[in-house]
């Protein structure tokens, strides 16, 4: 696409990815951590507020999401109606909650009830599962 200027931009409905509902399809999926952290970090543009994710999985009713930050990456104050779980990967992150400041480093893992307020800010340069468990008829967002 064309802007006056002459600029040459991406349409805003183009995706870098496979859409999520050609991504989940299947009965069995196998991820390489490793190889998915590299993908993110390659992706063209500058990462949002110091963090780069993907949806690795939805079904069930259940999120699987793939985050790697950059040192100093966050995530705003924000809860799920669903059980979260946390399972640092690399680095060490800050969680923080209306009752507690969790340090987290490699090999940790969170357990948050569902609507539990938190944060998540990022020491080094990190990685981290995040589980969701919501009503499977959020398996149907885009």
């Amino acid at each position: 696409m064309e802007t006056e200027d002459g600029a040459h931009t991406a349409p805003p409905d183009e995706r870098r990815r496979t859409p999520p509902r050609q991504r989940f399809v299947g009965s069995e999926h196998l991820f390489d951590l490793d190889t998915e952290s590299s993908r993110l970090r390659a992706e063209p543009g500058p990462a949002r507020d110091g963090h780069r994710q993907i949806t690795l999985f939805r079904g069930g009713g259940m999120s699987i999401v793939l985050f790697d930050f950059e040192l100093g990456g966050y995530l705003e104050d924000h809860a799920a109606d669903g059980y979260v779980t946390v399972h640092v990967l690399s680095g060490e992150l800050s969680m923080t909650t209306a009752d507690e400041q969790h340090r987290m480093g490699p090999g940790s893992l969170l357990v948050l009830r569902p609507g539990i307020r938190h944060d998540v800010r990022a020491a080094t340069a990190s990685r981290m599962l995040l589980t969701v468990r919501l009503d499977p008829a959020e398996d149907d967002r885009p």
